[in-house]
Parts: structure tokens; sequence; C-alpha cells
């Protein structure tokens, strides 16, 4: 069982950067593949970057492609989400999600989320 803690949030204006962290504990990470997902208000949650378990293959939304990057390091058991370029419509809750389901926005486990605010 993994257990997740996202964190770097915040207000931020458009054009600017954010870092998210994803700190994992338990068994397994390295051996997971993980991502993140992202909720607006009002929206469904939707698929944003993902990253295998060794860390060789990433992929991303289109809609945040060549402006975020996912890393992860297995032996501090986190995974980062680069933020560049932010937009007003990147504003939501984001998740980082073990062993993620881009297809079926599904996970076998979810962090707490963390807000990210895009002032125009």
């Amino acid at each position: 069982q993994v257990q997740l803690v996202e964190s770097g949030g915040g207000l931020v204006r458009a054009g600017g950067s954010v870092r998210l962290v994803c700190a994992a504990s338990g068994r397994f990470f390295n051996r997971m593949g993980m991502g993140w997902f992202r909720q607006a208000p009002g929206k469904e949650r939707e698929f944003v970057a993902a990253i295998s378990w060794s860390g060789d293959y990433t992929n991303y939304a289109d809609s945040v492609k060549g402006r975020f990057t996912i890393s992860r390091d297995n032996a501090r058991n986190t995974v980062d989400l680069q933020m560049n370029s932010l937009k007003p419509e990147d504003t939501a809750v984001y998740y980082c999600a073990a062993d993620p389901q881009r297809t079926t926005l599904g996970a076998r486990t979810w962090g707490q989320g963390t807000q990210v605010i895009v002032s125009s």
C-alpha cells in the first residue's frame, strides 16, 4: 500500500511557474507508474501527466504538453510536476496518483490534492 501527500500548490500569476511534489510512503513505490490528475471547479477530473516506474517513459495531456514536466526520484520516493507558462485554465486541484489509468481516469491510490490558482 502506498500513501501519497502532495505539496507545492498556491497562487501564481499567468505565465509563472509552480512545482508540485508528491511524497510517497509504503512499499513498492519504485515499481509503480505514477501520475498527476486535476479537477477544476465544476469540471470533471482530467489526466495531466504520467511517468513509468523507471522514469524512462512519460506522457502528457495535449493541454499541458511542452509546458509541464513530470519526473521522479525513486531514492527519495517523490514525483514532481514542474508547471511552466501557467494559464488561468490550469487552475484546479491537482492530485498525485499511483498506478494511474489515463483512459478511465482511475488510480490505485490518490493523494489528498493541492490547489493551484492561476490569476490572469
